[in-house]
């Protein structure tokens, strides 16, 4: 499949929120809220267009926007996932996907890849195809250099800036998870039988965020009535793991908001209670921040 790349450019590729300086040492990120979908994408996909959202973390900036006003900036992809994910290594390729030849540094048998999930994906969230006919290599390097390198470089600068100006940096990963992939929680994490979690938070099992930063959010969304569920099934994807240094004050913590609780999954539209979530989600990060002392 070929496509014409000045007719896919979605420019910019990113945005970031903020209201006035950047205050506190905590940054917010929503990699896969992005709704611009390129009509030669759309052309080449055999999905409509509602299925070809399945992928996405539908309205999750918006929940996380209000939160931004607390003098945390909010970077956001402007692309959606299921053209190009952010939240893989950048070249997570599945190689049935292309007519031609990956490079050899082209990573083609992690287990995102083997389920279809790779930087380009091959199917959306439920398993279903995306594509007619398969690519050419050149088309996964265009969005890997429009689209991947530029989310990095800005969340890079983001992370940089803000350990320079405060000595830590708190890098909150936004997401959202269909209702129906959460497993019950178990008892001893607070639910009853058929109970499934309200949010997930991964920290890749205290490796990519400081346990007692985990606690501290957990608690947070535990007394505003959230049931919460630790690293299953979403432990951090790779932008925890690429990030997260806790030894060195750098905190990459993922939160997963069940999607039943904000939005009708079968149609994608905002619920009233969306609101709601967005107010609670600031609530917990004005807890989190007069917890935080800067060390400089």
């Amino acid at each position: 499949m070929q496509i014409d790349p000045r007719l896919a450019l979605i420019n910019p590729p990113v945005d970031i929120f903020r209201r006035g300086p950047q205050s506190v040492p905590v940054i917010l990120a929503s990699p896969h809220s992005g709704r611009h979908y390129p009509a030669p994408f759309q052309a080449a996909s055999r999905l409509d267009p509602l299925a070809l959202r399945k992928s996405e973390d539908s309205f999750v900036d918006e929940i996380f926007l209000p939160a931004s006003r607390l003098g945390a900036p909010l970077l956001r992809a402007r692309f959606p996932r299921a053209y190009c994910d952010v939240n893989r290594e950048p070249y997570e390729l599945d190689p049935t996907m292309f007519d031609d030849d990956l490079p050899p540094h082209a990573n083609t048998s992690s287990v995102r890849v083997a389920g279809g999930l790779g930087t380009i994906a091959r199917v959306v969230a439920g398993g279903e195809q995306i594509y007619r006919d398969k690519l050419q290599y050149a088309e996964a390097e265009r969005r890997i250099r429009h689209y991947y390198r530029p989310y990095h470089a800005a969340l890079t600068d983001l992370v940089d800036g803000t350990l320079g100006t405060f000595g830590q940096c708190i890098l909150i990963d936004c997401h959202s998870m269909p209702s129906l992939a959460l497993p019950a929680l178990s008892r001893r994490a607070g639910g009853g039988v058929g109970d499934r979690p309200d949010i997930v938070l991964g920290d890749r099992f205290g490796t990519s965020c400081d346990r007692s930063l985990t606690n501290q959010v957990d608690a947070a969304l535990t007394d505003l009535g959230y049931r919460v569920g630790r690293n299953a099934p979403y432990a951090g994807g790779f932008t925890t793991a690429h990030y997260g240094r806790p030894g060195l004050g750098l905190h990459a913590l993922q939160i997963e908001i069940n999607r039943a609780l904000y939005m009708d999954e079968n149609r994608l539209t905002r619920r009233s209670t969306l609101t709601r979530i967005s107010q609670d989600m600031a609530e917990m990060l004005r807890r989190v921040i007069e917890s935080v002392k800067p060390t400089q």
